[in-house]
């Protein structure tokens, strides 16, 4: 053995595990982590309401939004001559400025339209108690296993990995250890329960499937994630005047896909 093999066997102490943290406490935490995940997942499933039906006239609001913006999206390259392009433009331009296309009809003259209060739409507030809901099946039992590990298993170390790592990985991976000459490699209780809450969601999409509630990433990247507020509700009567300058824009930069197609086809196939 050669001189520096020598120090470096003699500076980093070698760990030798008993077998029966790896039955007892390794194994343990790793199938509790799994479980949970999968309850979890059912209790989501549970508590999701079905989706409340939109009235006809506010799909027919959106779906006009969005043929407008398909619209806009296939003017450089369009599929329909420059009149007929114009003509259903200058169609929709018209009815967004009357405000055909509005669920609640277009407004009155004079009248001062009070922005849309988000307390006061039953779908925003189902939405509000979901996620709410969610959000405490999603946290409450990750809590009650991080306290779980913390009181019974409070610095153990469980694992060490079979690759090199460098310094930096240190505090990652021996939480609740307080050492300062371990071998980065080795995994501490607390470190190896959140390995598993972040790298069990390929098993879990595995076992549950792609739309599984038992994925740590509901959580943005934290098992304390703040419960998201509400939005405020779309003023689909300023997004449909907006709409119009927009629509004007893209009826001047038009192009029709057929525009010289037969000299472009004599080109390309060498006959011009």
């Amino acid at each position: 053995m050669t001189p520096r093999a020598q120090y470096r066997s003699a500076s980093v102490p070698s760990l030798y595990l008993d077998p029966q943290i790896r039955d007892w406490v390794l194994f343990p935490i790793t199938l509790v982590m799994i479980l949970v995940g999968v309850l979890r997942h059912y209790v989501v499933v549970l508590l999701q309401s079905s989706p409340s039906k939109l009235p006809r006239a506010a799909i027919r609001e959106q779906r006009a939004l969005v043929r407008s913006n398909v619209l806009r999206a296939t003017s450089a390259n369009s599929p329909i001559p420059l009149h007929f392009y114009q003509a259903i433009s200058q169609d929709l331009s018209k009815a967004f400025a009357e405000g055909t296309y509005l669920k609640d009809g277009p407004p009155k003259q004079g009248e001062q339209q009070a922005p849309p209060n988000p307390l006061s739409d039953p779908a925003a507030m189902d939405g509000m108690m979901a996620g709410m809901r969610t959000q405490m099946v999603m946290m409450v039992p990750q809590m009650i296993v991080m306290g779980w590990i913390n009181f019974f298993f409070e610095g153990f170390v469980l694992i060490k990995l079979p690759f090199p790592l460098t310094l930096g990985f240190k505090s990652m991976l021996q939480r609740g250890i307080q050492t300062s000459d371990m071998d980065v490699r080795w995994v501490s209780s607390l470190s190896w329960y959140f390995l598993n809450f972040f790298g069990l969601n390929g098993l879990y999409r595995i076992i549950l499937g792609g739309d599984e509630g038992a994925d740590a990433t509901n959580l943005a990247a934290s098992p304390f994630a703040v419960t998201p507020q509400v939005g405020q509700p779309q003023d689909f009567n300023k997004l449909l005047k907006a709409e119009r300058d927009h629509l004007e824009l893209a009826e001047g930069m038009h192009k029709w896909i057929g525009d010289d197609v037969e000299t472009r086809i004599l080109k390309r196939y060498g006959r011009l």
